[in-house]
């Protein structure tokens, strides 16, 4: 602590954010001076839970939190007269305890069962986004920013140079974005990280949104993760390329003699996650809107099957150029951008995990487009169907055994109540579109 407390001083720091995550990934600030960085660190800081979506319930708003010291960064941009650290912090009761409802523990209770199994899950989220139009009076507009398409070269536009501004501050403050580029949809763009531990990768994504979106203000431009903002075009997804590593830091996911050159383990650990897709789905793709991106025709996932070339596919294995056993990977298609980073990779952690415990044996790949087969030929194939819509989800995920141990009773039942309150006040609702297709035909 000593070391952090120097550096606080050193860096000229004149007051400190807590953040955390509520359960449905909006990130959450305490902010403290930081003449009171030693008892901080030390001691925790209270807040009031009972304030925060879905976070305790009043009899038990009173938590602690406590910063995790390697998070320490400088918040960029920074005003020199206004300099700020930011740590993030774990969430614990009055009796020093993990609170069990905090997110951020929720994925290291899943590391610590791979842990015990001798793995080490490691991530490579991509994440897309789309910026767009502000107003006369500075209001958000529904209209993409830019005309740009997939890889287009804008070396002048105002989103080419803020996704620049973005990785720069990412990278200023220790947290290295690894590419960006402009994605498939006009106004989409991606900005994707290289791999690393779970924990790791899920405070980047909760802190990169957080600059996206404050850097596009900044320059007058506004960004949003909604999945599915626009008809008729591609939506915005989260792709997440995991493997396994030994305790020695070796890959498990590479067998030179296996399919794609996939070790058993890799494929009972992608089999957990093809048999418990539906029951963790509502945390990988937590809105309303999110199913809206699930359709076919848009380059998302439908059908539970995997291969290789095939990007109709739930899983895909990427074609590797490097002779590295560490970049035999496997990347699900399904996340998107609006979900908690702390729960979905902590569900798709726990869905791989039970496949590797159970053994589970993994149907065989699909190379073929899944959106051109008819009923009989995926009946056939055996190839199941995800959720079509939020409400679909929540069903499965309420009938989850694993989850449902996983996440403890109280967490499950928070958060299934939560998101079918969001269903049904979606689900009452009169759209445009019904107006204009019935109001004068019934």
């Amino acid at each position: 602590m000593n070391t952090i407390l120097e550096k606080i001083k050193a860096d000229g720091v004149k007051f400190i954010e807590l953040q955390f995550s509520d359960i449905f990934g909006a990130l959450k600030s305490v902010t403290v001076a930081s003449d009171i960085a030693e008892s901080v660190l030390s001691k925790g800081k209270w807040f009031d839970g009972s304030s925060i979506r879905g976070f305790a319930r009043i009899m038990e708003s009173d938590l602690y939190l406590k910063p995790d010291l390697e998070t320490y960064t400088i918040l960029y941009p920074s005003d020199p007269s206004l300099k700020t650290a930011r740590f993030l912090c774990d969430a614990y009761t009055p009796e020093g305890k993990s609170y069990e409802g905090d997110p951020r523990f929720i994925l290291k209770k899943a590391v610590s069962e791979a842990a015990d199994l001798g793995y080490t899950c490691m991530l490579g989220p991509e994440v897309e986004f789309f910026l767009l139009k502000a107003g006369a009076h500075g209001e958000m507009l529904a209209v993409p920013h830019d005309v740009g398409g997939y890889f287009d070269s804008s070396t002048c536009d105002k989103a080419s140079d803020l996704r620049k501004k973005i990785m720069l501050a990412m990278n200023e403050m220790k947290l290295n974005a690894e590419i960006s580029h402009h994605e498939v949809a006009v106004g989409q763009h991606e900005i994707g990280f290289r791999y690393g531990n779970a924990l790791e990768m899920a405070d980047k994504i909760i802190t990169l949104k957080h600059i996206i979106k404050s850097m596009a203000h900044m320059d007058g431009i506004y960004a949003t993760f909604m999945p599915k903002p626009f008809f008729g075009i591609n939506g915005s997804g989260m792709h997440v390329h995991f493997s396994l590593v030994d305790r020695h830091g070796e890959a498990v996911f590479c067998d030179a003699a296996g399919r794609y050159r996939l070790s058993g383990v890799a494929q009972q650990f992608i089999a957990g996650i093809m048999k418990h897709i539906k029951e963790i789905l509502v945390l990988l793709a937590p809105t309303v809107n999110s199913y809206k991106r699930l359709v076919p025709g848009y380059e998302a996932p439908v059908y539970i099957c995997w291969g290789s070339a095939n990007r109709s596919a739930l899983i895909r294995i990427p074609q590797v150029l490097e002779d590295s056993p560490k970049s035999v990977r496997a990347e699900i298609r399904c996340p998107d951008p609006s979900c908690n980073p702390y729960l979905a990779f902590a569900a798709i952690i726990k869905a791989g995990l039970e496949g590797i415990k159970k053994q589970e044996k993994i149907a065989d790949p699909v190379e073929e487009n899944v959106y051109k087969y008819d009923d009989v030929q995926r009946e056939n194939r055996h190839i199941q169907t995800l959720p079509g819509t939020l409400g679909e989800a929540l069903e499965a995920f309420k009938k989850s055994t694993i989850m449902r141990e996983f996440l403890g009773d109280e967490f499950f039942n928070k958060y299934y109540e939560a998101k079918k309150r969001e269903w049904d006040e979606y689900r009452t609702q009169v759209t445009e579109w019904e107006l204009k297709r019935y109001l004068e035909q019934v």
